[in-house]
């Protein structure tokens, strides 16, 4: 802590929501630490009025950049003041941490007050008997609601929706609906369209908000509501389900169970973060870091990269027998020790490009049909363009660094094979494990890696051998 720093100084020194980020958008150094003076002091009433104008996400923030038992020590302080809700904004270990420092009595009121789909996201995780145990002590009402999302397949659209929603019959007229919208107390916070149901909860029609509140009061539901609507399954995989938003331009939608009956509602907010998490985790399985977070612990890093890195040494140690078996090639012709790293590394390079725009079009379903033979195609011509192009280059550098025309023409036959094989097996291997329903984004990267090497190596090697006589 710096040493002008005064503890007498509080919120009414300059310690407003508008000095609580930098014109950066980072939190502001000078606020974290006076955040955690407070907590160090237990100033309880100060740290309620510093965290008191943040919105949720950046409550969210603070935890984040907080120390675990500042963490704890700023929930407990907060009491009944902390906003549950920012729980839902960190990552997955310190989440965890947090709910497993409280006792479930807190965490079951804190739960209350969150609308049905945050609630779900935070017990989620937890530990059957401690969901129990925060279960029972909500209302009966909102323990079903809570118990029957739980019950639904983790990462499904019944996980993600909000049990709240506007329902009714066809026969109202636009008056109705609108004192009844006025009368009802219990209503979600926020709704972008109505659901017009029969007896059975079966969805007859949507009615969007702007078209409804343009309707003169005498008119009948039935006779403007929208016939052509979506509507997904609760178990649908809520990667399915972000894709009919995007592939439909919606902002909300209907969700269903397994006999039809409207049973929740999925909007665009939580459409988003299923987006966000759905790219992280590819990205992070291409990278073979698995469900990793900066936050988490160097015992749980090590177990999540080990494994892959495991994979990789066994692929390089194929990869090395392939070298060894031109051991008298090489050292005949120094040369070639000191070439053949390109070939590899751009064939490689080649296959991680084809590898990801394949991974990606299989993610958003654009590989289809006839349009896989065009892919296939498409890569191949691009691979023996792109060969041909680099074929040139690296030949005119070798043969102008080592005066020799011929090491020129090997390396550009080389390159030539290997681009090709990069194309073609940087789509061939994502739409194979996709097939095997293996998630290609996990396993594509190494595959491919070790074919291009592998082929790299060998086509380089070998067409030296034969073209100097070497073997």
């Amino acid at each position: 802590m710096s040493d002008d720093f005064d503890m007498a100084t509080g919120p009414e020194a300059g310690m407003d929501d508008g000095a609580f980020r930098t014109a950066e958008g980072r939190i502001s150094l000078l606020w974290l630490e006076r955040l955690r003076a407070y907590l160090e002091a237990g100033r309880d009433e100060d740290v309620a009025l510093v965290m008191e104008p943040l919105h949720s996400a950046d409550i969210g923030d603070v935890l984040e950049q907080l120390e675990p038992a500042e963490r704890i020590a700023l929930v407990v302080m907060l009491g009944d003041r902390f906003d549950y809700s920012a729980l839902t904004e960190v990552d997955e270990s310190i989440r965890l941490e947090i709910m497993e420092a409280l006792p479930n009595a807190d965490i079951a009121r804190g739960v209350a007050e969150l609308s049905n789909d945050d609630a779900v996201f935070l017990l989620e995780d937890l530990e059957p008997e401690d969901q129990h145990e925060i279960l029972s002590a909500l209302p009966t009402f909102e323990r079903l609601k809570l118990k029957r999302s739980l019950d639904f397949p983790e990462d499904s659209a019944g996980r993600r929706m909000q049990t709240d929603f506007i329902a009714i019959p066809p026969f109202w007229t636009v008056g109705q609906t609108i004192d009844y919208l006025r009368a009802e107390q219990d209503l979600p916070e926020e709704f972008y369209q109505i659901y017009v149901v029969d007896a059975g909860y079966t969805v007859l029609g949507t009615l969007p908000l702007d078209k409804f509140l343009r309707t003169p009061r005498s008119v009948k539901i039935d006779t403007i509501m929208n016939t052509t609507f979506v509507l997904v399954k609760a178990e649908e995989d809520q990667e399915e389900a972000a894709r009919s938003f995007e592939r439909y331009d919606l902002v909300e939608v209907g969700v269903v169970d397994e006999s039809g009956r409207l049973v929740g509602v999925l909007t665009i907010d939580d459409i988003v973060d299923v987006i966000q998490e759905e790219a992280e985790e590819d990205i992070r399985l291409m990278a073979g870091v698995g469900d990793e977070d900066v936050s988490d612990t160097t015992v749980d890093t090590v177990k999540s990269r080990a494994p892959w890195l495991a994979v990789n040494l066994v692929t390089a140690v194929l990869v090395s027998y392939v070298i060894g078996l031109f051991n008298a090639t090489i050292e005949q012709m120094v040369a070639l020790a000191v070439l053949m790293p390109i070939v590899a590394s751009m064939g490689g390079n080649a296959g991680a490009q084809t590898m990801t725009v394949t991974v990606r079009a299989l993610a958003t379903r654009e590989i289809e049909g006839g349009r896989v033979r065009r892919l296939i195609r498409r890569e191949m011509v691009v691979g023996i363009f792109n060969g041909a192009i680099f074929a040139i280059l690296i030949g005119l550098i070798t043969w102008l660094r080592f005066t020799n025309a011929g090491l020129g023409v090997v390396i550009g036959l080389a390159m030539i094979i290997n681009m090709i094989v990069a194309g073609t097996f940087g789509i061939l291997i994502p739409l194979t494990l996709d097939k095997l329903k293996a998630d290609p984004a996990i396993a594509s990267a190494v595959f491919v890696t070790t074919v291009t090497d592998v082929v790299g190596f060998f086509a380089f090697l070998g067409i030296a051998g034969l073209w100097f006589g070497l073997f």
